[in-house]
């Protein structure tokens, strides 16, 4: 190495995406579909044809937006895989624009998240854990950029 060498940015080294044989990828794991980070539902193979490789249909429900995708792609070929990174929050307010004021596991706060809108029974439970005044967990997901309250759990107290 010269002395001269530069590095422009600094990082953990955790990529947002991952390559990975269609092959690989199975039921309840995630894969990318049209530059989404999509969760899978269903995997089915079809058989070598006479001109070419097996194909993997894969349908999967975009992790954020809980839209519907498809791909088909060559089973030996090379797709990729989203780094889906979860961390748990307690919800300390909501704020009149629906930003969460939220609280990690070191007393770290943030209140750039705001109120999901997807799905709604999860919307509802926030919500109305919220107003009852219960001591609400709520699960943060983060993948390819984006991050979203994914879940919520009441803490019995």
């Amino acid at each position: 190495m010269s002395a001269e060498e530069t590095f422009e940015s600094v990082d953990a080294g955790a990529s947002e995406t991952i390559p990975m044989e269609a092959g690989q990828i199975k039921k309840g794991g995630y894969i990318c579909i049209k530059g989404r980070p999509c969760k899978v539902v269903s995997v089915s193979t079809s058989k070598t044809g006479k001109h070419g490789h097996s194909k993997a249909h894969f349908v999967a429900i975009d992790i954020f937006t809980g839209k519907k995708m498809e791909d088909i792609v060559p089973s030996t070929h090379g797709t990729t895989v989203p780094n889906v990174f979860k961390e748990e929050y307690s919800l300390l307010d909501i704020s009149d624009e629906d930003y969460l004021s939220l609280m990690d596991a070191n007393g770290e706060v943030r209140e750039d998240i705001r109120m999901p809108t997807y799905p709604d029974e999860l919307v509802k439970q926030i919500r109305d854990g919220f107003e009852a005044g219960d001591t609400l967990s709520l699960w943060i997901f983060k993948a390819m950029g984006e991050e979203n309250v994914m879940s919520c759990k009441k803490h019995l107290d």
